[in-house]
């Protein structure tokens, strides 16, 4: 993969182990005449669309199928929590059984994660859901937020098992099969290690790097790109939403003023009580709307500006093992003692950043494809809908108009006639 050719993206995240994190998140039918240039209706579109991605699916050999189900909200005398069940199917042979069940708790995933990106540092580990709860989400232990942090959960199980290096990790077997992960927590690296790491990536990033291979600033680039773009259509669409709520709430304030008006109006009646199921039915058809956005677009949306921050994270991860190893090779070019431990020790370093750089190329092209899979399926399902919203609300307002032409054609009648 050259320099000039590497327009992609990349997902993880930094992680905070003494946390555990919350998540912030999220018709009528018409028929065309015979040789029309647009022989597909949205429906028939997107289930070819979602055709095409099953074949792909179907492309990868999937050894490990993961569901996390079954929420249950714990309460101690210093904590509450809830635990997810994980239940694992696998052909694979490494494995003892061919079905495990465990509980976890969201600091175990977190645990997870972390073991992940230790492991391996430029591999691209998928977001988990944040520490905060998102505004509207005052309780996080409500079932909308509990169902919403569920379905991160699952995914980032999934998107691992589909890894073809990630889900050979002994870490993840461990957390799959393992009743209890305590024993396996302490044998991770302690806060002194860990504060070494930070110490070094600290003064790595004050140095910066003496060159960089133009592949990766290519990248650098597009991530930070990526990044400005989707956090703002993230936010642009939590406002629209935001607006179509308070629009919803006018409508079913709006529409029982009609059918009061009519009490007081003979004359004027039928079309005030008209205009009235109208607006109620307008109002049940926008909150669809507003659901089909919060459920599908948002929580996609969000999920790739975690990935954001992620890809962030990696490239970080990338550039901190380049700097550790022009650093060494420095002081090997300029020391005259200890030259064959050093020498070995560059080396050693050179093959790391090598394998880095691999893992990340790799890992690149992989997550843009499902990236612009996962994207291209929220913006269709989202057309879909919006289509649908707007052929219905239309088809209210039309039947509203029908029925008062046929009024006026019979009231005229009947003053022809007298």
């Amino acid at each position: 993969m050259s320099g000039a050719t590497v327009p992609a993206d990349i997902s993880g995240h930094m992680l905070d182990l003494d946390e555990d994190e919350d998540l912030e998140v999220f018709s009528k039918n018409t028929s065309l005449a015979e040789g029309s240039p647009m022989p597909n209706s949205p429906d028939s579109m997107v289930n070819q669309f979602r055709l095409d991605e099953e074949e792909q699916q179907d492309a990868i050999n999937k050894e490990i199928f993961i569901t996390v189900d079954n929420p249950e909200s714990h309460i101690t005398a210093i904590e509450t929590f809830v635990m997810y069940r994980v239940v694992t199917k696998t052909t694979r042979s490494e494995f003892d059984s061919s079905e495990y069940e465990v509980h976890r708790r969201y600091q175990d995933f977190l645990w997870l994660k972390s073991r992940l990106e230790e492991n391996y540092p430029t591999l691209i580990v998928h977001p988990l859901p944040e520490k905060f709860v998102m505004k509207g989400m005052v309780d996080r232990f409500n079932d909308d937020f509990i169902e919403t942090r569920r379905k991160a959960l699952h995914r980032f199980l999934n998107r691992i098992s589909e890894h073809p290096i990630l889900s050979n990790s002994h870490h993840f077997k461990v957390f799959l099969t393992e009743e209890e992960l305590a024993p396996h927590r302490k044998q991770g690296p302690g806060f002194l290690s860990r504060m070494g790491e930070t110490m070094r990536a600290m003064a790595n990033s004050v140095r910066g790097l003496r060159s960089k291979l133009e592949e990766f600033a290519v990248m650098q680039e597009y991530v930070e790109d990526f990044s400005n773009k989707i956090c703002s259509v993230d936010k642009v669409t939590q406002r629209i939403i935001k607006e179509q709520r308070e629009y919803m709430d006018e409508l079913k304030q709006y529409s029982p003023t009609y059918f009061q008006w009519a009490e007081s109006e003979e004359e004027l009646a039928e079309p005030l009580k008209g205009i009235g199921s109208c607006l109620e039915r307008c109002s049940k058809e926008t909150e669809e709307q507003i659901q089909q956005l919060s459920e599908v677009l948002v929580p996609a949306l969000h999920e790739y500006v975690l990935c954001a921050d992620t890809l962030k994270a990696v490239m970080r991860r990338r550039d901190n093992i380049q700097a550790e190893f022009e650093v060494k090779n420095e002081v090997l070019a300029s020391r005259k003692t200890d030259q064959e431990i050093l020498q070995e020790e560059v080396e050693d370093l050179a093959v790391r950043m090598e394998q880095a750089n691999n893992a990340l190329r790799g890992d690149w092209s992989l997550w843009r494809t499902r990236m612009r899979a996962d994207l291209k399926s929220a913006f269709i399902s989202t057309a879909v809908k919006n289509v649908d919203y707007y052929e219905k609300c239309l088809a209210v307002w039309e039947s509203f108009l029908l029925s008062q032409r046929g009024g006026s054609m019979e009231q005229r009648n009947e003053e022809d006639a007298s």
